[in-house]
């Protein structure tokens, strides 16, 4: 189905016309992997060098997931290497690349953060702004998202759940009924990749458990996250989570509700446009979005993602490339990507825009998911982070450590981190 173009051509562009002099400037942005829609960038990108002449935009992509994305820059920018100006991070990064001194403050070309990121979603507007310095602008948000068979719900009367018992439930009830061995009731990541550090932190968030107070402390509270890991694993148990979950990673996840071999998936945004989309889609207009289930007793979480742009405190070109961040993370440009990527906006009156709406009318059941979520950990160490819980996450996943074994690891390991 083709989308209705939002915002055209003409009109982005005209907005864009004197916002910068006729120089010859040459600009180079790291734009990510395919998730992150560097196709959509790049018509963005040329918008602008159409309303600014002297500017040239080169873009670079490359890692197909948040943590090669990170070690790819990591190892450029700690190079001090000049060739990048402008890239794009994710939202657990800013403070971490502030503090190695790898980007660019931006409050003297956007002004000072009360004003800057006010139009902006608490959440993004916190996480990219470090000791009252704006490190970096919003690009997009994102938010793990729980997707689901409406059709398969439907046909055997089931209601959505509202914890994980009852999904679990619901999931033995139903691949009962359909008899298909290939069908999964749930599938989440347990592979050690960056999603499943959501994977550790969604049940424990639902008990209403923090991870961290507001000066990055960590506040773990141990029997929480034992019983949330536990939540899974007995989902494994009975059926409902396939046994080699340990290795399942984003795609995976994606490909197999697509093929129509999963009830429930918990993916991020992007997966909305593939499953009804994909030509090879076997879920077109099957596919329903509802809250995360929470423990029993508890609240529904999520975790909210999303990706920023800053300027590399390497460029030669800081101005320039400060005021090409500035558009990007723009309202008009958040509505194109809306529009045309159902990238998830930043800014929360993009999601009632009638506009918007009549291109993805999901918008308005993303809102409050995307409002009401929650960030992964906040720290100048994130990689460490990170790395801890995802790897242990995944071994317990693997059954290699036990719940309290791999907790009491994470605790141990990241005292020494989040102080």
């Amino acid at each position: 189905m083709k989308r209705r173009h939002l915002i055209s051509t003409f009109a982005l562009a005209a907005s864009l016309i004197g916002t910068s002099a006729f120089a010859q400037t040459s600009l180079r942005v790291f734009s990510g992997g395919a998730n992150q829609r560097p196709d959509l960038m790049r018509k963005l990108f040329d918008l602008y060098q159409v309303a600014n002449p002297g500017v040239k935009i080169d873009i670079e992509t490359g890692g197909a997931t948040s943590e090669l994305q990170r070690q790819y820059l990591s190892t450029v920018l700690n190079a001090k290497d000049t060739a990048i100006d402008i890239y794009m991070i994710d939202i657990v990064n800013p403070a971490q690349y502030f503090s190695a001194g790898w980007l660019e403050p931006l409050n003297a070309y956007v002004g000072e953060p009360a004003v800057a990121m006010k139009p902006y979603l608490p959440v993004y507007a916190s996480a990219n702004v470090v000791g009252g310095k704006i490190a970096a602008m919003p690009a997009f948000a994102d938010a793990m998202f729980m997707y689901y068979r409406k059709d398969l719900l439907d046909k055997h009367g089931v209601k959505e759940p509202k914890t994980w018992d009852e999904l679990s439930a619901a999931a033995i009830k139903i691949q009962k009924a359909e008899g298909d061995p290939n069908l999964q009731g749930l599938s989440i990541q347990g592979a050690p990749i960056e999603g499943a550090v959501c994977t550790f932190l969604l049940p424990y968030w639902s008990q209403g458990k923090d991870f961290n107070d507001a000066s990055g402390k960590m506040t773990l509270d141990k029997a929480a996250a034992v019983k949330g890991l536990n939540q899974w694993l007995s989902m494994v148990d009975a059926g409902v989570i396939k046994k080699n979950v340990a290795e399942v990673k984003t795609p995976d996840t994606v490909n197999e509700f697509k093929a129509g071999q999963v009830l429930f998936a918990i993916n991020w945004g992007f997966a909305w446009d593939r499953f009804k989309d994909d030509k090879d889609s076997k879920v077109q207009g099957k596919v329903g979005v509802m809250p995360l289930p929470a423990v029993a007793g508890g609240k529904s979480a999520t975790c909210v993602g999303g990706w920023q742009w800053a300027v590399s405190a390497f460029s030669k070109s800081k101005a320039e490339s400060a005021k090409l961040v500035k558009f990007m993370a723009s309202a008009d440009a958040s509505k194109f990507l809306a529009a045309e990527g159902s990238l998830l906006p930043t800014q929360q009156g993009v999601y009632t825009d009638a506009e918007v709406l009549k291109n993805v009318p999901w918008f308005k059941d993303a809102a409050n998911v995307v409002i009401a979520g929650r960030s992964r950990p906040q720290s100048e160490r994130y990689g460490e982070v990170s790395d801890t819980i995802r790897t242990t996450t995944s071994a317990i996943l693997a059954r290699t450590k036990t719940p309290a074994e791999g907790v009491a690891e994470i605790e141990s390991r990241l005292q020494r981190v989040m102080r």
